[in-house]
């Protein structure tokens, strides 16, 4: 048998000094995330950002760059991550009001108020790319080469 990491994606809107972020359920409680989701069958990274974001925060994605892709093992569930995180915009008005099961709530949060939250996120990878984003490192949506129809 071949191991395969699960791939995720995940995004980071940052709008009036604030990010959109995900309460959502866990085995361990509600938790703190990006919206972030499973890539799907026959189905783009890119796509799947927006697909993702819209279905767990009622906003619609545009992606705009890539901020970097992140491997994180899992310890508590054994399982590894290999998650490419974007960053993008939304509309200012969420098109959708029904979010995906095991999603809370979608808010907007200060840098201060998700560190000061550290130990309800989700994963390291969060801090690590939003690092990444506000130290200015990204690249452009073509590194990510797709041959789905």
């Amino acid at each position: 048998m071949i191991w395969k990491p699960n791939v995720t994606v995940a995004s980071i809107v940052e709008l009036d000094g604030k990010f959109l972020m995900v309460e959502e359920e866990s085995p361990v409680g509600p938790v703190l995330n990006q919206p972030a989701g499973h890539l799907d069958p026959n189905e783009s990274m890119e796509n799947a950002v927006i697909r993702e974001t819209l279905e767990e925060t009622g906003y619609r994605f545009t992606p705009e760059v890539i901020i970097g892709s992140y491997l994180w093992h899992n310890t508590d569930n054994e399982t590894t991550y290999y998650r490419s995180t974007y960053a993008g915009s939304v509309c200012h008005k969420e098109v959708s009001t029904e979010l995906d099961e095991g999603i809370i709530r979608a808010l907007w949060m200060s840098l201060d108020e998700i560190k000061a939250n550290t130990d309800r996120l989700r994963s390291p990878i969060i801090l690590e790319s939003l690092n990444d984003y506000l130290s200015g490192v990204s690249y452009p949506l073509s590194i990510i080469k797709s041959y789905i129809k």
